[in-house]
């Protein structure tokens, strides 16, 4: 008898194919989930039925035969789950709609058709009556009809006939592939039969994690082998994973190098069928260093089953992995120091990340994390023994133009230039009560340079004066100090209040009249902020250019000094210092070059005459 589908079903096969799933690979996985459904279902409406068995049969024309031996469907039931999508009456009732089950029969048959013409089912139920053969076609009809020539035993056979186009899906090497990576963890026998070759079986007897070991350093090189396999590299450790209230198994694998967060995913398994490979938001996001393989009895899909659904339990479940692995880093940072500073090597960033939250990790950052600092690279708890005032910089930069002469100025420095420094320095009080932490201002470390004895600082007032008069221009001041290294002819200090004032201003300028006015009030022109050129008097080229009177050449060379100050501490150019530094730099030349006579005259050289 022939009937039609209670739906489009070309506009389904269209959904299913181009919105739902990713691939038309699915089709063996929806194929394998209904055959585990009905061996699932048959063990619980008879205790004493055999092993569950799962037959996949490429055949010589090309099509498709899949054979379990679970409960099977009578006729009524071949009407509700085959032909009726999404619908869920009754499916209590028969015992397809607990959390045992993978998937509905009805979407999943369906999804066949992505790469058959024709899908034929021929099924006898263990709850007797006859078998019945159910032909459904990718126009909408399909047929039932009861077939006493079908088999004796119960159980269902699949037979996909594909379209031309996608005969490439149901070849048997495609075929062995797509079950292998879908099923390879089922705990039924899954079993490959190809014309002219002896039968596979595609399952595993156990997960790699399930299987015993003579010991637990043998378990954990297994383990690791297996990471390796699946990584393409060897991990760096593999830890165990379990959540109970999700039925959750599995192992995580550290990476050996570096990951950007959110590149890669995990490999989800859901109730020991593949759900994805590339599964994301199963650990907290600052375990970007993990990748997970778990297999969950209880967690949803969602409708695609190819991604976990976001729901309360999923994240509960990350936030308990996330424990897990916390763990697992606190119990190196106790038994294993060596491998906790290899790990920190690869994966600091997403240590630091669980240390801005988290105290515990605070603690193991402070002691075994080395943070760059004036000193030398050193952990922070190391750094500040007999310490009263922790003091940092929040860029690179800044900390590479200040750090030599912060410590030879009794002013030790950390660089809290990178990611999440900053924040871990400032919760520092939080493992250390009796510390204070503070940013440096520039202006602070000026006031702790050496002054220069009062008969030297009264020799150089000229030089002062002409410096002062050159870098009005240029919206800074000078000051004259001693300070090591002597390598270091001038240091340009931008003070926190003269980055406010500079920041006002440049807000003023910007503003309308109106706004303009307002933000005037709050400008202290009173008090002088601005920048200071601080000159080295222990350089030679600083005493040098101040012994020298005042003239072109001193002013020249202030402005070198200027320029070369904010190259070498990487600060912004503005038009105005790239000219002074251009003018400065032409007239030196200009004046090294001017002298001794030229051999080079007209349009090529000539000898100089002796």
């Amino acid at each position: 008898m022939e009937h039609r589908f209670q739906v489009d079903l070309r506009g389904i096969v269209d959904l299913l194919s181009h919105h739902l799933y990713a691939s038309p690979r699915v089709y063996a996985r929806e194929l394998l989930q209904n055959a585990t459904d009905a061996i699932t279902a048959r063990r619980e409406f008879d205790a004493a039925a055999g092993p569950g068995r799962i037959v996949v049969e490429p055949l010589p024309d090309g099509a498709l035969r899949v054979h379990d031996n679970g409960i099977g469907l009578t006729e009524p039931e071949v009407h509700l789950f085959l032909a009726s999508v999404g619908r869920t009456s009754k499916r209590d009732d028969l015992g397809f709609a607990r959390q045992d089950f993978l998937g509905q029969f009805g979407i999943g048959l369906l999804s066949c058709f992505m790469v058959a013409d024709a899908v034929e089912v021929v099924s006898r139920s263990a709850k007797g009556g006859p078998a019945v053969r159910w032909t459904g076609h990718a126009d909408g009809r399909y047929t039932t009809e009861t077939d006493d020539t079908a088999r004796a035993e119960v159980g269902t056979t699949v037979t996909l006939r594909p379209r031309t186009d996608t005969r490439h899906w149901l070849v048997p090497d495609r075929v062995g592939e797509l079950v292998r990576f879908y099923a390879h963890l089922l705990d039924v026998d899954v079993e490959l039969v190809a014309p002219d070759a002896a039968p596979v079986r595609l399952t595993d007897e156990r997960a790699p994690w399930e299987i015993d070991h003579p010991s637990p350093e043998e378990r954990h090189a297994a383990l690791i082998d297996y990471g390796r396999q699946l990584l393409g590299t060897r991990p760096m450790d593999v830890i165990d994973l379990r959540v109970p209230e999700a039925g959750l198994v599995g192992v995580g694998f550290v990476l050996p190098s570096a990951s950007a967060v959110g590149q890669g995913g995990h490999r989800v398994y859901l109730k020991r069928m593949l759900l994805s490979e590339d599964a994301s938001k199963v650990v907290p996001e600052w375990a970007f260093f993990i990748r997970c393989v778990v297999d969950t009895a209880v967690l949803r899909p969602t409708a695609s089953r190819e991604a976990l659904y976001e729901d309360d339990l999923l994240s509960s479940v990350r936030q308990s992995l996330g424990e897990q692995i916390r763990g697992w880093l606190l119990d190196l940072s106790v038994n294993h120091p060596d491998r906790l500073s290899a790990f920190l090597r690869v994966h600091h960033l997403g240590v630091k990340a669980l240390a801005v939250r988290d105290d515990e990790m605070l603690r193991l950052v402070d002691a075994w994390l080395p943070f760059e600092t004036s000193r030398g690279a050193m952990p922070l708890r190391v750094f500040r023994r007999g310490l009263s005032m922790v003091r940092y910089v929040e860029t690179v930069d800044e900390f590479r133009s200040l750090a030599a002469i912060a410590s030879a100025a009794g002013t030790p420095l950390v660089n809290a230039g990178y990611a999440y420094d900053s924040e871990i320095l400032q919760r520092l009080r939080r493992v250390d009560p009796t510390i204070q932490v503070r940013r440096l201002d520039p202006g602070e470390l000026a006031a702790r340079l050496d002054p220069l004895p009062p008969g030297q600082e009264a020799a150089a007032a000229g030089f002062l004066e002409t410096a002062r008069t050159v870098l009005a221009d240029l919206g800074c001041k000078p000051l004259l100090r001693q300070f090591d290294p002597v390598t270091v002819p001038a240091l340009y200090i931008v003070g926190q209040q003269a980055a406010n004032q500079d920041s006002l201003r440049r807000s003023i300028e910007a503003s309308d009249e109106l706004w303009s006015d307002v933000l005037s009030a709050f400008d202290d022109v009173e008090v002088d902020h601005r920048p200071e050129l601080v000159f080295n008097w222990r350089h030679p080229l600083v005493r040098r250019i101040a012994a020298d009177p005042s003239g072109p050449a001193v002013r020249h060379a202030v402005e070198a000094l200027y320029g070369q100050a904010l190259l070498a501490g990487h600060h912004p150019l503005r038009a105005v210092d790239t000219a002074a530094l251009n003018r400065s730099f032409l007239a030196l030349l200009d004046r090294a070059f001017t002298g001794p006579p030229n051999r080079w005259t007209g349009d090529g050289p000539t000898e100089e005459k002796s």
